[in-house]
C-alpha cells in the first residue's frame, strides 16, 4: 500500500506544471497534499477511482489540505476540534479499517518568531491528538511539519540555528512526539544518510545546489514500524518548492 505526501505550494499553480501526469506515474492508495491554497469550487481536480477529501482555510489563497484515496474511509475529520487551531485548513484526518491517515501542515514560526508561541501550543495540541486516535488504532501522519529535526536534515543547520523551523524549541516538540511511541519513516531506513531533503528555497539556486531542508515526513506509530517496506524523497520531481515524499506499508 503506497502513502505520498506533497507540499504542493498551490494546487491550481501545480496543475499546470505537469501535477496530472505525476498523480498517475506515482499510483499511489492515498495521495495527500498541503497548502492547496484554494476555496472550494476554484478546481475541479478529480481521478479515476479516487474520492478526495479537502479542507479550505477561511482565508483565501492560504494553506489548506487535501487527501485522494482509492480505499473508502470508515470517518472523515477536519481540523482537531479546538478552534484556535481549526480556522487554517492544517488537517484531515481519515479513519480506515486499521489506521488513521492523517496529513497535515503545520504552521511555520515565521520571520522573527513572530508564532512560535502559538506554534509551540499547537504541537502539545496537535501531539494530544495523535496520541488519543493512538490509543484507538496505528497512526500515519504525513505532511509538511515545518521542522528539520537533526542537523543532518537540513544543509547549513550552524547558520539556521533559531531560524524558523530549526529553533530548539520546535526541534524538541519533535523529539516528543517519536519519543511518545512514533517512528520517523525515512530515519528508520536511512538513519545516517545525508544531503537529503524535501524543500529547498526559491531563491539563490538553491535546489540546483541541493541546498535543501527535510521538512516533510511519514511519522508512524511506532508498533506499524515493523510493516513499513520502503521510504523515499522524489527530490527529482518539480512543481514545487517541496517534492513528493513516500512510504510503502506491507498490507
Amino acid at each position: 500500500m503506497k502513502f505520498i505526501s506533497w507540499n504542493v505550494n498551490g494546487l491550481r499553480a501545480i496543475v499546470g506544471k505537469g501535477f496530472t501526469e505525476i498523480f498517475k506515474q506515482l499510483d499511489a492508495d492515498f495521495f495527500c497534499l498541503q497548502e492547496t491554497k484554494m476555496q472550494e469550487g476554484q478546481l475541479d481536480l478529480n481521478f479515476e477511482g479516487y474520492d478526495s477529501y479537502w479542507n479550505y482555510a477561511d482565508k483565501k489563497g492560504y494553506s489548506g489540505t487535501a487527501i485522494y484515496t482509492k480505499h473508502k474511509p470508515i470517518a472523515v475529520t477536519y481540523g482537531i476540534g479546538i478552534d484556535q487551531h481549526d480556522h487554517e485548513g492544517r488537517v484531515i484526518t481519515l479513519e480506515m479499517e486499521d489506521f488513521f491517515l492523517i496529513t497535515a501542515y503545520v504552521p511555520n514560526s515565521q520571520d522573527g518568531l513572530k508564532r512560535l508561541d502559538y506554534r509551540m501550543t499547537w504541537e502539545d495540541d496537535f501531539r494530544n491528538y495523535l496520541l488519543e486516535l493512538d490509543k484507538k488504532k496505528p497512526v500515519i501522519l504525513c505532511g509538511d511539519l515545518n521542522v528539520a529535526h537533526k542537523e543532518i536534515d537540513l544543509k547549513n543547520p550552524k547558520t539556521n540555528r533559531m531560524n524558523p523551523g530549526f529553533t530548539d524549541q520546535e526541534r524538541e516538540k519533535f523529539t516528543a512526539l517519536l519519543g511518545a511511541g512514533f517512528t520517523d519513516s525515512f530515519r528508520h531506513f536511512f538513519p545516517d544518510l545525508e544531503g537529503v531533503y524535501s524543500w529547498w528555497s526559491y531563491r539563490f539556486q538553491a535546489r540546483a545546489k541541493n541546498v535543501g531542508w527535510r521538512i516533510d515526513y511519514f511519522v508512524v506509530s511506532s508498533r506499524l514500524a515493523d510493516k513499513l517496506q520502503s521510504a523515499s524523497i522524489h527530490s527529482q520531481i518539480l512543481g514545487s518548492d517541496h517534492c513528493p515524499v513516500e512510504i510503502v506499508l506491507k498490507q
